[in-house]
């Protein structure tokens, strides 16, 4: 026969993991709602739980995002149709999320995935270089990279400026995808773009502008993503317009090597 467990007045079977629960998912009077209460139709406690769960979820998307890209360069040993400008511009916006949302104190949930996706960002430039023929020139723009990361992130950063990398994001994502679509358009196709890593790119940054609202309540932050979401849009029209094309072009490619 089961042994019967009952539970005290105020105590609930999710006591052990309480600490796991306050400090990444749920504020304390959401963990009595929830749990204590059992009142789940509380609107504001499930928008926060929804709003963790997505974050969590983009974050640990956001560790393998671009690395059908980068597959596809290593691969290919070619980075054909990918803008080195396009991903430094990309790198100066995710910067600036990292180090404003450092600053800040927002929470993990909220910008995590920007970490990973800047790791991945600088091997893709690197390997721009590296397959340009420019090794050296790729491991300079690593450490100089890394060095001026560490700068932002360390107390010597005069908050204002991190306030005002955060405020050049808008113009950056623009810039970035404009430069990327520029070359798509005049290559008339997308070349080694991974058409994964453009449509995760745009469905994390659609969601971003849910999380941002529940989670930060930053205007800037907010209106950031909805540019983001606008510019990796664009990105997307073109990898389904050019499809037939890059894939005509890719195959032209492998026939000489192949002969």
């Amino acid at each position: 026969m089961a042994e019967e467990v009952f539970l005290h007045p105020g105590s609930s079977f999710t006591d052990p993991f309480q600490g796991d629960l306050l400090a990444y998912f749920l504020p304390e009077s959401c963990y009595a709602a929830f749990f204590l209460q059992f009142n789940f139709m509380d609107g504001t406690c499930f928008k926060t739980i929804l709003s963790k769960v997505v974050g969590t979820a983009i974050i640990l998307g956001s560790v393998m995002v671009k690395l059908p890209q980068i597959v596809k360069v290593i691969g290919a040993k070619s980075a054909e149709g990918l803008s080195f400008q396009s991903v430094l511009v990309e790198l100066l916006a995710i910067t600036g999320s990292i180090a404003y949302s450092v600053t800040n104190s927002f929470p993990f949930s909220a910008w995590g995935e920007a970490l990973f996706v800047m790791l991945q960002t600088v091997i893709i430039g690197f390997l721009i270089q590296r397959y340009a023929g420019r090794t050296a020139r790729g491991v300079v723009f690593l450490l100089v990279y890394l060095g001026l990361l560490f700068l932002l992130l360390s107390p010597v950063t005069p908050s204002s400026v991190v306030t005002a990398m955060q405020a050049s994001n808008m113009p950056a994502v623009i810039v970035s995808r404009i430069i990327q679509g520029v070359a798509n358009f005049r290559n008339r196709h997308t070349g080694q773009l991974s058409a994964l890593t453009v449509f995760i790119l745009f469905a994390g940054s659609l969601a971003r502008v849910f999380t941002s609202v529940q989670e930060t309540g930053d205007t800037l932050l907010v209106v950031t993503y909805l540019v983001s979401v606008a510019c990796n849009g664009i990105i997307v029209l073109q990898m389904v317009y050019y499809w037939k094309a890059t894939k005509v072009m890719l195959k032209q490619r492998l026939e000489p090597e192949a002969t």
